[in-house]
């Protein structure tokens, strides 16, 4: 098994007497290279021994191995965009912390990064790209609430789901885009932990479900009616009240803008930023 040993050594004759780095192939031997008496000045190092490396950031090889371990990806080359993707994922972590098991998105860590976005001049339009089963109403409504009022071009997609209230963040940007295999579902918000039976309950909840159903009906082309309709019905979900929408669907009952893909997202984006370059209004 062939293997890499660095050499690090003295040699005759280098200028002001320094030392240099010689890298060379050798067969790795039942005796691991070690330093070597009879060698003056030479340090041999054996990379299959647990020795630490002559120096930091000198094994690129090793930093890619624990990105892959740590983050699940290796490292992808940085390239300076105009446009900053914002990704929306897992479940949508309120003011409780979820468990660990859990892949959730943070809204404490989404809001400074739409406001940086904002401020960042560098930044011309923003994709949002969602995949998530929903999670806290106000924490969802919030992270809607930054996306809709900001001044550059947005554009939203939907991929594999964009449920409960992800639905208001996927209507807030300028444009939402949804796959063919995507799906949203619309149901009625629910308390957890203790609820208190009294009237100021149910009336909390239904003011709750109204400030929900406006921000939707406002950010898109769906009736309050059609909304009320898919959001209470009876007999499609298995253990709750609402509906799945799947691709067209949504795009048919007016929730999203249009289906399409990436491409198809990229492309309008990069439409609304020439368009407001060139001072023409943000549709």
């Amino acid at each position: 098994m062939a293997g890499s040993l660095s050499i690090l050594g003295w040699e005759d004759g280098t200028p002001s007497g320094g030392f240099v780095q010689r890298r060379s192939r050798f067969r790795r031997s039942s005796n691991p290279c070690r330093w070597t008496p009879g060698q003056r000045g030479v340090h041999i190092v054996d990379l299959f021994s647990n020795e630490k490396p002559l120096a930091e950031g000198e094994n690129p090889k090793k930093e890619t191995l624990q990105a892959i371990q740590h983050l699940g990806q290796s490292n992808v080359p940085q390239l300076e965009s105009n446009i900053y993707c914002l990704s929306v994922i897992g479940q949508i972590e309120g003011h409780l912390v979820m468990p660990a098991h859990n892949k959730t998105t943070k809204y404490e860590h989404v809001i400074p990064q739409i406001v940086a976005a904002e401020q960042n001049a560098q930044v011309e339009g923003v994709i949002v790209v969602l995949n998530t089963i929903g999670g806290d109403v106000e924490a969802g409504l919030a992270i809607a609430e930054m996306i809709a009022t900001m001044s550059k071009p947005t554009v939203s997609l939907v991929l594999g789901g964009g449920h409960s209230i992800g639905v208001p963040i996927a209507v807030a940007a300028d444009v939402s885009f949804i796959t063919e295999t995507a799906t949203m579902t619309i149901h009625p918000i629910r308390l957890t932990g203790m609820v208190v039976g009294v009237p100021q309950t149910f009336e909390y909840l239904e003011k709750m479900q109204e400030r929900v159903i406006r921000f939707v009906v406002g950010h898109s082309n769906i009736s309050e009616d059609t909304f009320r309709q898919l959001m209470f019905r009876t007999g499609e979900l298995a253990r709750d009240i609402g509906t799945n929408v799947i691709g067209r669907d949504a795009v048919g009952f007016g929730l999203i803008d249009r289906v399409g893909g990436l491409d198809d997202a990229m492309a309008e984006l990069n439409r609304l930023i020439e368009s407001r370059k060139t001072g023409g209004t943000v549709q």
